[in-house]
């Protein structure tokens, strides 16, 4: 069982390491001014990216806005994209994020907290005292930041693991990146958060 187990990762892993070079491929043709490299990875892509700014937004019209950015930046910055320096999935969800977060500024609206339920704790309650909204609302604030902070191996899979309800397996397929690999980068970042929480120490 063991032994399928691992061929079964291999399998996800070439699947996964086929579509990022067809990502790279597009980009590719994308910086060459083949719009066609565009629509191919909007076609793959576009339904993860807009329900991940959906997430953040919470507004159809500003998810669909986002995308429009996201798709738009891609195509004004192909020609930068470095395929040594990460996956284009990760690159788009990573621009994703800047533009909904962007936007969320823009309407001085709050963005949703990466902790579900450190943001219900942060729901101001009439019946609860004004020290614990307080406290509940810092925590947040310290979780944001430490978010924020994360590099961007690290933040993405908890997005897509947050945001899309994603398995670390499809995390790994995703991001076509070893699933031990996602494991350790995503212990690392929920380590970091647990300190900004003022848990266990560095």
């Amino acid at each position: 069982m063991l032994i399928l187990a691992v061929l079964d990762d291999r399998a996800d892993f070439g699947a996964a390491a086929s579509r990022a070079d067809a990502d790279g491929r597009a980009v590719h043709r994308m910086a060459a001014g083949d719009e066609g490299g565009l629509a191919e990875l909007y076609d793959r892509h576009a339904r993860l990216l807009y329900s991940l700014a959906l997430r953040i937004v919470r507004e159809p019209s500003d998810a669909e806005d986002v995308l429009q950015e996201v798709f738009s930046q891609a195509w004004q910055q192909a020609q930068r994209f470095d395929v040594a320096r990460g996956t284009v999935v990760g690159w788009l969800v990573t621009v994703t994020r800047s533009r909904a977060l962007d936007r969320l500024r823009r309407r001085k609206a709050r963005p949703e907290s990466p902790d579900g339920e450190i943001a219900a704790a942060a729901i101001i309650d009439p019946s609860e005292r004004i020290d614990l909204q307080l406290v509940a609302m810092e925590a947040v604030g310290r979780v944001r930041t430490a978010l924020a902070e994360l590099p961007d191996d690290q933040r993405v899979p908890l997005e897509l693991a947050y945001y899309e309800g994603l398995s670390q397996s499809e995390i790994a397929a995703t991001l076509a990146t070893p699933l031990g690999t996602i494991k350790t980068r995503m212990r690392e970042a929920l380590r970091r958060l647990r300190n900004a929480l003022g848990g266990e120490k560095a």
